[in-house]
């Protein structure tokens, strides 16, 4: 049952504002993970304040100098289905199409997905958990199976927007309004590590609320795309997914930004390092490649992993039927968190298939299976 509480709606984004910022409430736009967070008690509030009337924060728009502007309250469908995102963002309409089901995409909105809270099952859950104020991460040593790979430290949940990963690996930037004014916020430095603060996603002050979404120009020559793997092809929550965006000429990879969804605390972008050095032309193993890179450096950075050989015979790929799917899947021990040090299982499936959708002159590839032996933790990613 719902908790009470005052609800206000503003008709003006600075009277939006000033009522958050009085009440100490909480934005209302999509409410389709708000109203089932205060359903469930997993925070409560004193006020809701409504942005259905405020104008402005709609619409999807070209700026001056090409790029597009996108306001919070624009749906997921609206990005999904927009001719100007699927022709110049191809990664974003891909990711605001895999987002739940059709009637939540028809009402949650962009700024929502961005802002949403993890889904965790000891945070959802009757748990007084380390986010919550309590003194324990459940999911350390208990049912982690959907937790983070990466960028876990005294909390391992996984933020669970599918936009958040394309948006980054576009270097889109969004425009934050609060009692002191507007400021813009790169997509990339929204998100909140646990390592900074483990009470907070996003670095919102209070009363601030996301505006719109900017995004650049499109380089010339850029390719970009998203991949999803989950557990029900229908609507889930992704296992790992991947936005990429490259930008390519006569077939040689001048710049690649890379951000995953389902692996770490937030979307974490990673530039160069799945490809490599750039400058080079893409062929057909350059994805199993990039993931092995990606890999090696991530899980040589989790403290406790024992990472270990998988033979190629050991598993499938994912989704045979669906070669435009992502053939990543990660195997993870439900001890991976455990102070027991028992060994946790990777194993990364990729093709080229995946990149396909960047351009005409990738080839396909095969399946590759690799081990992944542990860095130090003062390596980077090269």
């Amino acid at each position: 049952m719902l908790p009470s509480f005052a609800y206000a709606r503003p008709k003006t984004l600075d009277e939006a504002v000033k009522a958050l910022a009085d009440s100490e409430g909480r934005v209302h736009a999509g409410g389709t993970d708000l109203l089932g967070c205060l359903r469930e008690g997993v925070f409560a509030t004193p006020t809701l304040v409504s942005l259905s009337g405020v104008s402005g924060l709609r619409g999807i728009d070209s700026t001056a100098d090409g790029g597009l502007r996108i306001g919070a309250l624009a749906t997921v469908t609206e990005v999904a289905e927009s001719e100007a995102v699927r022709a110049r963002y191809r990664a974003l309409a891909e990711a605001a199409a895999s987002v739940a089901s059709p009637q939540l995409r028809n009402q949650g909105t962009l700024g929502g997905n961005l802002c949403q809270k993890p889904r965790c099952w000891y945070y959802r859950g009757d748990f007084h958990c380390l986010r919550k104020g309590g003194e324990t991460c459940f999911a350390a040593t208990g049912e982690n199976h959907y937790h983070c790979l990466f960028g876990g430290e005294k909390c391992f949940i996984v933020h669970p927007s599918d936009t958040a990963p394309a948006l980054v690996a576009l270097g889109a930037a969004l425009r934050v309004v609060g009692p002191g004014g507007a400021r813009t916020v790169p997509v990339e430095a929204f998100h909140v590590l646990p390592s900074v603060d483990y009470r907070r996603e996003t670095v919102l002050e209070p009363g601030e609320i996301v505006a719109e979404v900017v995004l650049p120009p499109p380089a010339s020559g850029l390719r970009s795309t998203y991949r999803k793997v989950r557990a029900r092809a229908s609507w889930d929550f992704a296992l790992v997914g991947a936005a990429i965006a490259l930008r390519l000429a006569d077939g040689v990879v001048r710049e690649a930004r890379v951000a995953f969804s389902g692996l770490t605390t937030a979307s974490i972008r990673f530039s160069s390092i799945a490809f490599g050095r750039t400058s080079r032309k893409l062929r057909g193993g350059s994805a199993p490649s990039a993931y092995q890179r990606l890999l090696r450096w991530g899980l040589g950075r989790q403290t406790g992993v024992v990472t270990a050989v998988v033979a190629p015979r050991c598993f499938r790929v994912l989704c045979p039927r669906h070669p435009g799917s992502l053939r990543a899947l990660f195997f993870r021990s439900s001890a991976l968190r455990s102070s027991r040090l028992s060994p946790g299982f990777f194993a990364t499936m990729a093709s080229a298939d995946f990149l396909k959708p960047l351009g005409p002159r990738i080839s396909p590839g095969q399946c590759r299976f690799f081990p992944f032996a542990p860095l130090s933790s003062t390596e980077g990613p090269q």
